[in-house]
């Protein structure tokens, strides 16, 4: 009786010889704990892809199992940092010695944080989508990071003809007597006095950046912050009155096409020290049925494209 069970990886050929850019896995359900700088460790749960490339030609394929069981162990006795993603992109490579040279794994998964309102002091959760890509390539390590932050944007334009409406209302309704402050605060509280408001509608900002192969820690919260702090109106967790009316203060100051906030990102971005950049404005439109998209990348050569 065989006891030596058949290993077809290794020892059946290959219908057709060729090298592959990656083989692996995808959609692995993976909880780990995540360390972000700032913030204490988080329980999260995520889709995981995991691959290595084939560049035997003649090989019939690689080991997943061994790609499996090196995840695993980042979710089971391991906190996901750079330092453990390397150690992990080195098992992959060194389980496929004379198969692969390089390596990549990658999560999605959303982080939940602690966000506080905007006057009340109330505090409570937001959930930000987060995409976190480590690759190695003959030794050669890389880290991508993208988030997506959503925030509310106002129609400059829109802003603009409401106000003239609101103009000409004032003018029909005053034409032909004298006004006292009182009698015109009294008229701006009604709903004769604001006869149009301004569309706005939820948006979102997806960033990706490229970080230094050198760090110690993700600073995931440090870019979230940076953000939202940059557009100004991102939409919010907990919120009472005084919150709801600071809000809607932050669109009537903060007005923006998809240009604008394009462009208060890319020169948020210019002024850190990331290797590269891609960021894209999706403002789903209350007006339109479709969406208003801007797209921008810091342009090196070899980089993200827009």
């Amino acid at each position: 009786m065989q006891t030596t069970m058949p290993d077809i990886a290794d020892t059946a050929p290959a219908l057709k010889t060729g090298k592959l850019d990656w083989v692996g896995m995808g959609e692995i359900e993976l909880p780990f704990i995540f360390e972000t700088r700032n913030q204490a460790p988080v329980n999260v749960i995520a889709k995981a892809r995991a691959f290595v490339n084939l560049h035997k030609e003649d090989a019939k394929g690689i080991h997943m199992s061994r790609l499996f069981l090196a995840l695993d162990t980042l979710s089971t006795e391991q906190q996901v940092n750079p330092q453990t993603l390397a150690q992990a992109l080195d098992a992959f490579i060194s389980s496929h010695d004379d198969l692969s040279d390089q390596a990549q794994i990658e999560f999605k998964f959303e982080l939940p944080l602690r966000r506080k309102s905007l006057l009340s002091g109330k505090v409570g959760w937001k959930n930000y989508p987060i995409h976190l890509i480590a690759k190695i390539n003959q030794g050669v390590l890389s880290f991508e990071l993208m988030v997506d932050v959503t925030y509310s944007s106002t129609c400059p334009c829109s802003a603009a003809l409401a106000r003239q409406l609101i103009q000409n209302a004032f003018s029909e309704k005053f034409a032909e007597q004298d006004i006292d402050k009182q009698t015109v605060l009294e008229w701006l509280g009604t709903t004769d006095g604001i006869v149009a408001t301004p569309h706005s509608q939820r948006s979102i900002a997806n960033v990706k950046v490229k970080l230094d192969s050198e760090i110690d820690s993700f600073d995931v919260v440090g870019l979230i912050d940076a953000l939202e702090a940059e557009l100004k109106t991102p939409v919010q967790a907990a919120v009472k009155r005084e919150d709801e009316q600071e809000f809607a203060r932050l669109n009537g100051q903060n007005l923006m096409f998809c240009e604008d906030a394009a462009r208060k990102i890319k020169g948020l971005l210019e002024e850190q020290d990331y290797a590269d950049y891609w960021l894209q404005i999706n403002h789903y439109e209350s007006l339109h049925a479709h969406d208003a998209v801007a797209i921008a990348v810091k342009g090196i050569d070899g980089g993200y494209t827009a």
